[in-house]
């Protein structure tokens, strides 16, 4: 079942974009609201159909296979995921505060640099955290 949720997932979330899309621009909002909606009894039908019709799962012990540690891998996902929109937006504020400082002295380039390697560090703390659960689970 979880599969099902999967599949549906990316069409569920293009329809929200496209509706948060349209709601800032006023040229789409004519056609927008037709594609968002197709898509998204696109996304409901196809998660009816494959639950409807799905044979139901056996039930494996919680050491056995891949069913028994979905919680250190969600909490990997959640770790890379976490640290690499953390990584983005203090990339994003550093870089554009160090372009702002080059322009007005290039010489403090060096410095600049290493600040916003600083924050990718961010990104790469998550992945470290996530190879160690993932090791563990």
């Amino acid at each position: 079942m979880n599969a099902v949720w999967l599949a549906a997932l990316p069409a569920v979330l293009l329809t929200a974009g496209l509706l948060r899309l349209g709601a800032r621009r006023p040229r789409v909002r004519r056609w927008l609201p037709a594609v968002a909606g197709a898509l998204l009894l696109s996304a409901l039908t196809t998660l009816a159909v494959v639950l409807l019709f799905s044979a139901p799962a056996a039930a494996q012990a919680p050491g056995a296979g891949g069913a028994g540690n979905w919680a250190a891998l969600l909490g990997a996902a959640i770790a890379v995921a976490g640290s690499s929109i953390g990584a983005a937006i203090a990339v994003a504020y550093t870089g554009a505060a160090a372009l702002a400082a080059l322009s007005e002295r290039p010489e403090l380039f060096g410095r600049a640099m290493v600040i916003v390697g600083l924050a990718e560090g961010i990104a790469i703390y998550g992945l470290i955290v996530a190879i160690i659960l993932i090791g563990r689970a």
